[in-house]
């Protein structure tokens, strides 16, 4: 190989070792921590899944897990939806959310109270 093919070769080995370093080493690092607490799951650990789902583990299988959601309710899960484990003191395990069911509910007491009153609720006007 003379110096000219060396030299045009040069930037797209050069583009390789970047692209490894930036993307596709970090995202086995990742990869294999996930694997790594999946496997080191326990009953008892308290684990949010990939969907936000927070829940208890009951049971550990080789590729599933038992997930108490509510007291009595069980769900089987694949390990892969683990998302991470819940550390005791995390804020986000205990916190209550807010839901639109909440919001939906009083809005709609409004429209009753509005059509007992004989008041057509699209044109009610609201301040």
């Amino acid at each position: 190989m003379d110096m000219g093919q060396l030299g045009s070769i040069l930037p797209l080995i050069l583009l390789v070792v970047v692209f490894y370093f930036l993307l596709i080493r970090p995202q086995r690092k990742r990869q294999q921590e996930a694997i790594q607490m999946q496997n080191s799951l326990t009953p008892g650990s308290r684990v949010m899944t990939t969907t936000g789902l927070f829940a208890t583990v009951v049971a550990v299988d080789n590729e599933d897990v038992i997930l108490e959601v509510a007291p009595g309710v069980e769900t089987r899960w694949v390990k892969a939806a683990i998302g991470r484990v819940v550390a005791p003191g995390d804020a986000l395990a205990g916190e209550p959310v807010a839901t639109d069911e909440a919001v939906d509910e009083k809005k709609n007491e409004s429209d009753i109270a509005a059509d007992h009153n004989g008041e057509d609720s699209s044109t009610k006007r609201r301040d």
